[in-house]
């Protein structure tokens, strides 16, 4: 900072105007001092013509503050223009500052102001050219993005500038890009801007912040970076180094700058080289340990900094979802956290974990918090930390603890804060819905929710219980019983009353036969709720009645008095009116035949889409929105992972089956209830650039051991992926997201199979995406796959669309891969010592020797198997250290039987992995596809 005079430091005019100002002992006195003065500058700037650079800075000045007192100020921009020819560093400072806060981006100064900013740009001084890229970034505006978009990033990979006007440089770059993404060319300056990871100044964290900005918008080119990010990380979590140690907050290392690596490594998949992914798993498990030691401080400001630390490497742990042990060390971390005094603490590692529950490898750690996480609904005081554990208690539930999950969120339902009641209310529907073990508990589970939250129980609950019990011939009298027996409560809400009418009005004659529910009993019944109803509910009723009539013929005489009194025929409602007029007519002139054939029983409703998740996310996008700033790819990720596994999928092979496979309808968890819950993802938008992807299928990799989750996404469009296989069928569900506030027009998506599918996989569409998808909104494709004979390889996605008139294309490999169809076969010792030895020949064998990627863990190995399809036999090798399975591949031609045995040595870091099969092609391309995951 050059030195400033006395006299430019004093301004003793403007001190004498702020005295008189903090003196007036009124409003009135402030304005009448305001209005002299603003009256004497006025003059001043309009009489004198040669007031030198010291009085207009005096005077901008006083504008400033007069303006900053809430006061209009519409005169002085001339002057403070002038300011910026000025040499001095002080005048030229209160023009800029004048500038960014006055001065509007479509004021007609605009054109000359970038003239002044574009001499100071150029200037050899750093401070003026400090000053010049603070305004550009404050002021923003296109104009400024497309005057300077190019000129800035010259500054910022140039040799001879400053750190001080690099970090400018880079923060102002990060300002134009957000505006106007179209002015930048980001591949020019792409391998030039990665390397500034390798600077040594602290200002090293604005260049991270506009990598990670840069590596959203233009991902292809922007990858080199990762192998610096893990470099730089590796230097400032590893205690062998001492990096940036002059950079320690409160004993924490460079805490900034190490979030934003962390969150810079979320942008991409893990890195597949080897050294670079073993260096970042090294830091992450650094980043755990030291979490993991007594605290050096206990000032708030060393546990907050280690603390952001450790959240934003859990998120990048979350992100990458393939490494066992980190996910389930992560959960354990959080769960410690679970009883900290801090409630923000609390609250984050609620949120974290319901990203952790979405990944297969962490799911049951994050389960064994179960009874920690129910006592924080009853015992937490914070609301918003209540809200979180029930998003938890959502995300952990399956099939072995749901009816457990739904009794806790039942009963906390009771004393539930009204503003999360009716989410609390959608997710015990979907979850009862999901994991039904049978019609009564889920009948049960629903008539319960409507006596403890009848008033949040919206219509699409409801029409959904009675959807399932038409389609469940076992499930109607059971639910014809219970609602009767809840209909005869003193306090029954409406909810109720239209449950019960719909229900008894199609199903009532199943326990008719009883004294205790006599057709008679049931009318007056439901009768006696009438008057209480709303016109809705009345207007439901009185169909319920004409349906009694043709259950009931015995009872005709009391409904048609009910039909024909004048409070119905001359009902203010238009609606109950005409029904109660058109029904006495029903039931008068038409013969039993006829009446029967109008009144039969509703037909089976068809499956489709239930409208309750879709419900939930309308109700509440935050619970799956989260920010693009802050863990921006790794929670999109797990969320969509999270949300992937709540979908029920329904899956009608039968165009593609045998005749002998006829039969055969691939269902979800629930054996009785097969709906697909609508998915709807909601992001926040974020500025997008035209841009065409080639290739992007490093997150392909991960999809070898799971079925479900994001397979692409960049600034415009996310593509989350579910898939699903039986024998040699399959079916993929493909969700795309789009991101923007924009349009996509003219989307496509097309399956296309290489020379070397061809005759091998038949690919039909089930459901065709629609050809325009609204900002924000989320549609769905649906793929049926057979498999014919073997294959390698995987076919491709080709998607293109246009946003905002520019085309977009992106290619990827549609996770179908030959491990796919294969279904693992338990076996004993001596069957499979005794198979192996039939497999003998050595083109029914391949064996390779190779260094361990991984850490070497026999629980990590045998998921990562059974993940891949095979069953991972246990107690068969005479060696416990020893992996082995077996799995047979089936195709439309053939079923291929394949025997895998992995010997680890863990002294030399090593395994030896071995694979026979009766099909020789089958072998090699099992044992190289598996070699790259150990």
């Amino acid at each position: 900072m050059p030195t400033v005079s006395s006299r430019g430091d004093a301004m003793r005019g403007l001190a004498v105007f702020i005295s008189d100002i903090r003196n007036c002992k009124s409003k009135e006195a402030e304005s009448k001092r305001i209005n002299k003065e603003l009256a004497n500058i006025r003059s001043k700037f309009k009489g004198d013509k040669t007031l030198d650079g010291y009085s207009k800075k005096k005077y901008v000045c006083k504008l400033l503050f007069i303006f900053l007192l809430g006061h209009d100020i519409d005169f002085g921009h001339m002057e403070a223009v002038n300011l910026l020819s000025s040499n001095k560093y002080t005048e030229k400072q209160i023009g800029y500052l004048f500038i960014s806060v006055l001065v509007s981006s479509n004021s007609d100064l605009m054109k000359l102001i970038i003239q002044n900013i574009k001499n100071d740009i150029s200037s050899p001084k750093p401070v003026h050219v400090n000053l010049a890229l603070h305004c550009i970034a404050n002021i923003g505006s296109v104009e400024m993005s497309e005057a300077f978009g190019q000129e800035v990033p010259k500054l910022l990979v140039s040799a001879h500038a400053s750190a001080s006007v690099k970090q400018s440089a880079a923060l102002c770059l990060l300002r134009l890009i957000r505006t106007l993404p179209e002015a930048m060319t980001y591949a020019e300056w792409a391998s030039r801007v990665i390397h500034l990871l390798n600077d040594q100044h602290m200002w090293l964290t604005a260049a991270t912040s506009l990598i990670h900005t840069l590596s959203q918008l233009s991902p292809g080119d922007y990858k080199g970076c990762v192998s610096l990010a893990v470099s730089r990380l590796s230097r400032i979590v590893t205690s062998t180094y001492t990096d940036l140690q002059d950079y320690t907050y409160y004993f924490v290392p460079a805490p900034w700058l190490s979030v934003k690596l962390l969150r810079l490594l979320q942008c991409y998949p893990v890195p597949e080289e080897p050294a670079v992914r073993g260096r970042l798993v090294e830091c992450l498990e650094t980043i755990l340990n030291k979490c993991q030691e007594p605290p050096k401080s206990k000032k708030v400001q060393h546990s907050n900094s280690k603390n952001a630390v450790l959240f934003e490497a859990i998120n990048l742990i979350i992100h990458i979802d393939s490494e066992p042990n980190l996910l389930v060390r992560a959960c354990n971390q959080l769960g410690q956290f679970l009883q900290h005094r801090e409630t923000n603490l609390r609250y984050l590692a609620l949120e974290s974990m319901c990203l952790l529950a979405g990944s297969e490898f962490s799911a049951d750690a994050v389960k064994k918090h179960r009874e920690t996480v129910i006592n924080a609904l009853k015992t937490e005081r914070d609301v918003s930390v209540r809200q979180r554990a029930v998003d938890l208690l959502y995300a952990m539930c399956d099939k072995t603890n749901s009816e457990e999950i739904v009794a806790e969120m039942l009963a906390y339902l009771k004393k539930a804060d009204y503003a999360i009641r009716e989410e609390m209310v959608l997710k015990v529907a979907i979850l009862s819905e999901k994991y039904a073990s049978d019609y009564t508990w889920y009948v049960d589970t629903i008539l319960k929710l409507i006596r403890v939250a009848g008033d949040y129980v919206s219509e699409e609950v409801w029409h959904r219980v009675i959807q399932i019990v038409i389609n469940r011939d076992d499930a109607q009298g059971y639910a014809a019983k219970t609602v009767f027996e809840n209909l005869q409560a003193p306090a029954c809400h409406e909810n109720m009353v239209k449950v019960g009418g719909y229900i008894l009005g199609e199903f009532g004659n199943l326990i008719a036969g009883d004294e205790r529910s006599s057709p008679l009993v049931q009318f007056n019944l439901l009768h006696s709720k009438f008057h209480l109803c709303t016109p809705s509910t009345r207007a439901l009723l009185l169909s319920t009645y004409i349906k009694f009539i043709n259950l009931f013929p015995e009872i005709k005489p009391t409904i048609q008095n009910v039909l024909q009194n004048n409070n119905q025929l001359r009902n203010a409602d238009v609606e109950l009116q005409q029904r109660a007029l058109e029904y006495s007519q029903l039931s008068s002139i038409t013969s039993q035949d006829v009446l029967a054939t109008v009144l039969e029983e509703m037909p089976p409703f068809p499956e489709r889409e239930s409208s309750i998740l879709a419900k939930l996310k309308k109700k509440k996008p935050a619970s799956v929105q989260v920010s693009l700033v802050g863990c921006f790819m790794c929670k999109d990720h797990a969320t969509m992972s999270v949300l992937l596994n709540h979908i029920p999928v329904w899956v009608s092979l039968t165009p593609y089956l045998s005749p002998t496979f006829a039969s055969v309808q691939v269902r979800y968890h629930s054996p009785i209830l097969a709906p697909s819950l609508l998915l709807q993802l909601y992001h926040r938008p974020f500025p997008t650039m035209s841009l065409v992807f080639t290739y992007f299928d490093c997150a392909f990799n991960l999809f070898m051991f799971k079925n479900s989750g994001v397979l692409f996404e960049n600034a415009l469009i996310q593509v989350g992926v579910k898939c699903e296989f039986k024998e040699q069928y399959g079916r993929v569900g493909l969700f795309f997201g789009n991101k923007t506030g924009n349009q996509l027009q003219n989307f496509a998506a097309a399956v296309s199979l290489g020379p070397e599918h061809q005759g091998k996989i038949n690919v039909a569409t089930q459901k065709e995406p629609p050809s325009q998808i609204d900002g924000g909104a989320q549609v769905q494709h649906f793929i049926n796959l057979e498999c014919i004979s073997m294959f390698s390889g995987s076919p491709n996605l080709q998607l293109r669309y246009q946003h905002s008139s520019a085309p977009q294309q992106v290619t990827l490999k549609l996770p179908v891969i030959i491990n796919k169809f294969m279904e693992g076969v338990d076996m004993n010792s001596g069957d499979f010592f005794s198979r192996w030895k039939q497999l003998g020949q050595p083109t029914q064998e391949t064996q390779k020797i190779f260094q361990a990627r991984h850490p070497i863990d026999t629980e990590a190995a045998r998921t990562k198997l059974t993940g891949f399809g095979m069953c991972a036999l246990t107690n068969v090798d005479p060696n416990p250290e020893n992996l082995v399975g077996s799995g047979i591949i089936k195709t439309k031609t053939s079923q291929i039987g394949c025997l895998l045995r992995l010997e680890p040595n863990k002294q030399a870091k090593m395994y030896r992995l071995t694979v026979r099969s009766s099909v020789g092609e089958a072998a090699a391309l099992i044992c190289s596809m598996l070699e790259e995951h150990f």
